[in-house]
């Protein structure tokens, strides 16, 4: 005989009335992981545009230039003046009888500087420069001679005497010689040191290893 669903229905609620305990749930399953994504490195920066190339520099045409092209018509003299400066540029061999003449006739009384620059990519790899100063015309003047590495220019002492320390001090940088200077030695770095430091083959870290193991008694100045 087939049991009658009412019978059922009365064992359901006398289990649930002496509280048999009912099978627990199914664990609910993990919500699946997203995919994971790897970071990208952000992108650089563009660079940044080149600044646009300054003017040239222009002839110059003066009273001055035409009164050295007369007195020196042999010599190749360069007069050029660049945003309001005026430079003359002379072959090495010409600087001395030129910048005498520009003391003595042309009132350019003072040597105010003389230093020099590098550039390893030219044939002439050095610009030596004088700044020159006249009071009696309360004006500038720059000159300019270029060097081949192994050339020199004569000494400007005989004409001011400020030239000797400044020009060893651009043979201690540089290596550039100057012809008959009374006394052409370092004079910020030991004579032993080897190198030059402005010249643009010298590295920002270089460094006299052998000196400074020899006379500071460490591996490295740096």
């Amino acid at each position: 005989m087939a049991d009658d669903p009412r019978e059922d229905k009365k064992r359901e609620d006398k289990q649930k009335e002496e509280g048999t305990p009912q099978p627990p749930p199914a664990p609910a399953k993990p919500a699946a992981e997203p995919p994971k994504v790897e970071a990208k490195a952000p992108a650089a920066p563009p660079a940044p545009p080149k600044p646009p190339a300054g003017p040239a520099p222009e002839p110059w045409n003066s009273e001055l230039t035409a009164s050295l092209r007369e007195r020196f018509p042999e010599v190749s003299i360069e007069a050029l003046s660049y945003l309001g400066q005026n430079f003359l540029v002379l072959p090495p061999e010409s600087f001395l009888p030129v910048a005498g003449y520009l003391k003595s006739e042309c009132g350019f009384d003072m040597l105010a500087d003389l230093t020099a620059v590098d550039y390893p990519k030219r044939e002439k790899r050095f610009e030596v420069i004088y700044q020159f100063y006249s009071f009696p015309r309360n004006e500038r003047l720059r000159l300019k001679v270029p060097l081949g590495e192994e050339e020199s220019v004569e000494s400007a002492t005989p004409l001011w005497s400020a030239a000797n320390w400044l020009e060893r001090e651009v043979f201690d940088m540089f290596g550039i010689r100057f012809a008959n200077h009374p006394n052409l030695k370092r004079i910020l770095l030991p004579e032993e040191w080897q190198g030059h430091p402005l010249r643009k083959d010298y590295g920002l870290t270089q460094q006299d290893v052998k000196w400074v193991q020899e006379n500071l008694h460490i591996e490295s100045g740096q």
